[in-house]
């Protein structure tokens, strides 16, 4: 992905890199190997004017204690604070989120900040709110929801659930694989057969 690694100065560029991330951002060194392999651009990125700016924005921004960054998140120090981090941050808040809503949001769903707006955020949030008829409040509770392919699985599900008469919270919606979505279908056809025949035998007793 990086050929430029095998070329690059290991004591100049990668040791400082590596430095930085175990002293600064404390990751944990056996957790080193993970943070390199789901990011090996950080190798080859400028310390100064990159890694060391980013990684105050998000800590001001809340990635700090539990929320700190960590080998799953190591991908946001490679983003750009104005072009990409901001963008992301100031849509969210264009939907009414306040500032400390956006920031729960995206440390319980990091993955915000790394979606493109254009591609992934805007259709997710105009299908949920045309189509699905959606209230943000919820979204707000299941940041996740952006996580999930609109194609693959949000519109799929979403439409078997119309079909059948049924409605579920987005996150008993997504968060499930399929056969435990298929599952709950099925028991949820078997309790409203239920409750149409105690309502029939109720209305039968009546008369």
């Amino acid at each position: 992905m990086y050929p430029r690694l095998l070329t690059s100065d290991i004591p100049a560029d990668v040791e400082p890199v590596v430095d930085f991330l175990l002293r600064e951002v404390l990751i944990p060194f056996d957790d080193l190997p993970k943070s390199l392999t789901r990011c090996p651009r950080i190798l080859v990125a400028d310390l100064t004017n990159q890694l060391r700016p980013t990684f105050e924005f998000l800590k001001e921004f809340g990635f700090t204690g539990v929320h700190r960054i960590n080998c799953q998140t190591t991908l946001l120090l490679v983003s750009s604070v104005e072009r990409t981090l901001k963008l992301k941050i100031e849509f969210l808040k264009s939907l009414g989120f306040s500032d400390k809503e956006v920031e729960r949001m995206v440390l319980r769903s990091p993955g915000l900040l790394t979606y493109s707006v254009e591609n992934n955020l805007v259709p997710k949030v105009e299908f949920f709110m045309e189509e699905m008829k959606g209230d943000l409040e919820e979204i707000k509770r299941f940041p996740q929801y952006f996580s999930f392919s609109l194609e693959k699985k949000i519109k799929p599900r979403y439409r078997i659930l119309v079909e059948q008469g049924f409605k579920l919270p987005l996150s008993k919606m997504l968060r499930v694989s399929d056969g435990e979505f298929n599952a709950r279908l099925i028991e949820m056809r078997l309790q409203l057969a239920k409750r149409r025949s105690w309502q029939s035998g109720k209305l039968k007793f009546v008369s």
